[in-house]
């Protein structure tokens, strides 16, 4: 789709599945690939530590992919994957009260 319809057809699949915070992105094209949360860059939490870090490392998984790399992104994905099971580090978007960093250290932690 054109960069607008496909803004916003993201931001409506989003709501669907848990809200921006959540989302990853992904711009393919013929020789360049971007990766990044589908969201903006949210300047009223900007240095409050209640961002959800989801969207960025979910972006990372595809980047990975998309770079061949499967065994790192599988790892990532299972990672991110067992602290939402748990949920003892999510972020207050998702149900939570654990700080941004408290859920991407949640994380790192799950890859060992």
């Amino acid at each position: 789709m054109p960069n607008l319809y496909g803004d916003i057809m993201s931001d409506l699949a989003a709501g669907l599945v848990g809200g921006l915070g959540v989302v990853p992105g992904g711009n393919i094209g013929d020789n360049h690939a971007v990766f990044e949360a589908v969201h903006g860059s949210a300047p009223d939490i900007a240095g409050r530590g209640i961002a959800n870090p989801t969207a960025l490392l979910l972006s990372s998984v595809m980047m990975l992919r998309h770079m061949l790399e499967i065994p790192a992104a599988d790892q990532l994905q299972t990672a991110i994957e067992a602290v939402y099971r748990e949920a003892t580090h999510l972020t207050g978007d998702v149900g939570g009260k654990a700080t941004t960093m408290e859920f991407a250290d949640a994380v790192i932690a799950k890859l060992g």
